[in-house]
């Protein structure tokens, strides 16, 4: 089988949906050799090395002066041309007019979060977002969900027929499943001049994943338990009024944050995890919420929400929280470094949990996925 993807995100989103798909198309391949695997991106760059798998480009002048084009319509075309039996879309979307192509069509969707939050969002992109997305979830032959919430969500939001749909869970980065010395750690620490003990949140900094809840249950917390926060994400305007907070309540000696120092390279990501004494993810909602994958194997507590997509990433494995309870966050930080019995079963039921999401499992699940429509 002739197997194409949406390439894009992998050679130029160096964060979620690109890890998805850097993750999943490596596995594939290694997994399933016996199929040919094609790689369509308006542009190469060095952030994926993709394992001697073909990437085919726009050709045409306009197209490349219109790349954006190229990948929503007229990549069909070169579909057609290089004999592609099966396209998969890897973040909400199939080119328009790839239905009656020839070609079958798969599409990943991670999240309706735009139709659940639309006023977080441009009001001109949720228009996109939809579009988009309705579309392919229409028009595929195939809807994988990265989760049984965002499932319920397709159902929900745009009545996608339940029979299309296939649960497929997502992995992340194996490095993460790599134990790291006290010694690399520490030195680490000590090259980006981290404390010896922190807090950890991974994640956009906006409104819907709740960085204010965790700055507001440190302030509960000041004078009794004073361990800083490490923050490894960006943000405008809900960064900006976190700061405000920060600032206002004598904070900003206990609030690190690495993104305005230097970009940390994804190679030192699961040192970061395992130095940390939890990752705090309270987000209000997500359709995954890999952060809590990555601390899993890393064996870093995770303390979550409850709710959402959050108990099937994190099993019985995490402390979850009402995330709009600063109390409640801040009773959870206590209990990781009160209880060392408690995170000794985390760490435990971390790692056995994590092994449902290896990206073994995830390729396996989807060649499942495409076979069904190779009959």
């Amino acid at each position: 089988m002739k197997i194409g993807f949406d390439a894009k995100r992998a050679f130029q989103n160096d964060t979620g949906l690109g890890n998805y798909s850097r993750t999943l198309i490596s596995s594939l391949a290694a997994g399933f050799p016996e199929h040919q695997y094609y790689l369509f991106a308006p542009k190469k760059t060095d952030m994926y090395k993709a394992p001697g798998l073909p990437v085919i480009l726009p050709e045409k002048t306009w197209h490349r002066w219109f790349k954006s084009a190229w990948r929503s319509r007229y990549v069909v075309k070169d579909l057609q041309r290089h004999g592609i039996d099966l396209y998969h879309g890897l973040s909400h979307e199939i080119p328009f007019g790839i239905p009656g192509s020839g070609v079958k069509s798969v599409v990943t969707m991670h999240d309706l979060i735009f139709e659940r939050y639309p006023a977080q969002y441009n009001p001109i992109d949720v228009f996109t977002y939809r579009r988009k997305a309705r579309y392919a979830c229409d028009q595929a032959d195939k809807v994988v969900a990265i989760s049984e919430q965002t499932r319920q969500d397709l159902i929900t939001y745009y009545h996608t027929d339940p029979e299309k749909i296939a649960v497929v869970y997502q992995s992340c980065d194996p490095a993460f499943a790599v134990p790291h010395t006290q010694t690399d750690i520490q030195a680490f620490r000590t090259r980006y001049q981290l404390p010896a003990q922190y807090f950890l949140y991974v994640g956009s900094v906006i409104e819907r994943k709740n960085l204010l809840g965790i700055v507001t249950a440190m302030n509960t917390l000041k004078g009794s338990v004073d361990i800083p926060l490490v923050i490894l994400g960006n943000g405008s305007g809900y960064k900006k009024k976190v700061k405000e907070y920060v600032h206002a309540n004598g904070l900003s000696q206990q609030v690190i944050w690495l993104n305005e120092q230097e970009r940390l390279p994804n190679s030192v990501l699961p040192l970061l995890y395992q130095g940390a004494e939890a990752l705090l993810y309270p987000s209000l909602f997500e359709g995954f919420g890999i952060p809590i994958l990555e601390a899993l194997w890393s064996g870093t507590p995770v303390i979550t929400s409850h709710g959402s997509c959050f108990g099937e990433t994190g099993g019985d494995a995490a402390l979850y929280v009402d995330p709009l309870s600063s109390a409640d966050i801040a009773t959870a930080m206590r209990r990781v470094l009160a209880e060392p019995s408690l995170v000794e079963d985390m760490r435990r039921k971390g790692l056995e949990h994590a092994r449902l999401f290896t990206p073994e499992k995830c390729a396996a699940d989807m060649m499942k996925v495409y076979n069904s429509l190779n009959k």
